[in-house]
Formats: C-alpha cells, structure tokens, sequence
C-alpha cells in the first residue's frame, strides 16, 4: 500500500459551448414548468395507495390482480 497522500486539487470548470447552455437553460425552464403544472393538478381523493401501478406493473388492489 501507498501511505504518501497527494493534494487534491479541484477539477477545472468545464467550458461549455453556448448551444450546450442553452440546452440546459431549456431543461431547467421544462422542469420548472413541469413541476408548477404538477403543483396545481387537483389531489386524487381516495385513490389506490402506492406506487403508480402502470409503472411498476403492480395491478393487485384488494387481493385481485388484474394484468391488462
């Protein structure tokens, strides 16, 4: 084993090109937007506990299952 520790120096900042900050200045306003639109969607009342079922393939409620 090596007992010698070295400095670390941070990484330099990566240049990034213009059409690369705008692609992310457009990720961040499509996430902003996403979540603003998902803060104002009406709360489901008495809906399935849970993870959503049609991502996780999880179609059991109440001990049916039901694979569509």
């Amino acid at each position: 084993m090596n007992d010698v520790t070295r400095p670390t120096d941070p990484a330099p900042a990566k240049v990034l090109s213009p059409a690369a900050q705008r692609a992310l200045a457009e990720a961040e306003a499509r996430r902003a937007d996403y979540e603003r639109q998902a803060a104002s969607a009406p709360k489901e009342l008495g809906g399935r506990g849970g993870q959503d079922p049609a991502r996780y393939g999880d179609w059991e409620v109440k001990g049916i299952a039901a694979d569509f």
